[in-house]
């Protein structure tokens, strides 16, 4: 087979011809050899192309695309980590808030109670010193009846010892009051 080299000067495309089919003499080419290993490459081209190199360019776009998909799987997982720990810090301060016035409340409540319960205690302690009081005087005003009365009997008695008699009724109630109001009590 020749090869035809398109030239305008004839007998440069025949020295041409001449050098390329001595070149290829010299190394053992033959054309028809050579334009079938040509077409069988080719042909073995188009199957792995066809067969093998289109699945494997195709599942590498899948694995791009998954890659692609992880990444911003990835991508929104950790904003939404973010987004999360910003929502737990802001609960972690609000719940500090809150417990700081729940705190602040209890105390208060605390303060109202124990100055509700001293009054109280107060109020109570006055009562028990007021009914005291009242006991005192309810004892004092027995003690000075009591002794009024014991101190009309002595006289009477020693009246009656004095004179060496036994007095009447109305004598006893006269020697008694006058007793009395020498010593600076009055007969109830």
């Amino acid at each position: 087979m020749d090869f035809f080299l398109i030239t305008t000067d004839p007998e440069a495309a025949s020295h041409a011809a001449n050098a390329i089919q001595l070149i290829a003499g010299r190394f053992g080419i033959e054309w028809k050899t050579l334009i079938a290993q040509i077409i069988n490459f080719c042909i073995v081209v188009y199957c792995l192309y066809r067969f093998a190199l289109k699945s494997i360019l195709q599942t590498m776009a899948e694995r791009q695309k998954r890659i692609a998909d992880g990444l911003r799987f990835t991508e929104e997982m950790e904003q939404k980590l973010k987004d999360a720990e910003k929502e737990h810090a802001n609960l972690i301060k609000k719940g500090t808030v809150d417990a700081k016035g729940i705190v602040d409340a209890a105390r208060e409540q605390a303060r109202i109670y124990l100055e509700e319960k001293t009054q109280e205690a107060v109020a109570k302690s006055e009562q028990v010193i007021k009914k005291a009081e009242e006991a005192i005087q309810k004892e004092h005003h027995q003690m000075i009846s009591e002794a009024k009365k014991q101190i009309g009997q002595l006289v009477v008695a020693t009246t009656e010892k004095v004179l060496d008699r036994n007095l009447s009724t109305d004598e006893q109630a006269r020697y008694t009051q006058s007793s009395l109001n020498e010593v600076g009590v009055e007969k109830k």
